[in-house]
């Protein structure tokens, strides 16, 4: 099954400033979703996280879940911060 991927603005300037390597691997890993190592977060929250490395990438599935939101892209000491 194929998913519309759509970035935050954010999510695109973060992706910007790592090195090419980070950036293809985390790019690859978005691509393969909703394969990989993918867990829902805790609380009162739809949202579900992917672990790249020492990167997370937060997004969510629409109802129909044919479109997946990136919302933040960051390492993991920041983006449970949020």
């Amino acid at each position: 099954m194929k998913y519309n991927i759509k970035y935050e603005k954010g999510c695109l300037k973060y992706l910007k400033r790592l090195d090419k390597n980070t950036q293809l691997r985390i790019i690859k890993a978005i691509n393969r979703l909703p394969s990989g190592d993918v867990k829902k977060l805790q609380g009162n929250t739809e949202d579900y996280r992917l672990r790249v490395g020492k990167y997370r990438i937060i997004f969510s599935k629409d109802e129909k879940g044919l479109v997946i939101n990136i919302i933040e892209i960051a390492s993991r000491g920041e983006v449970y911060n949020r």
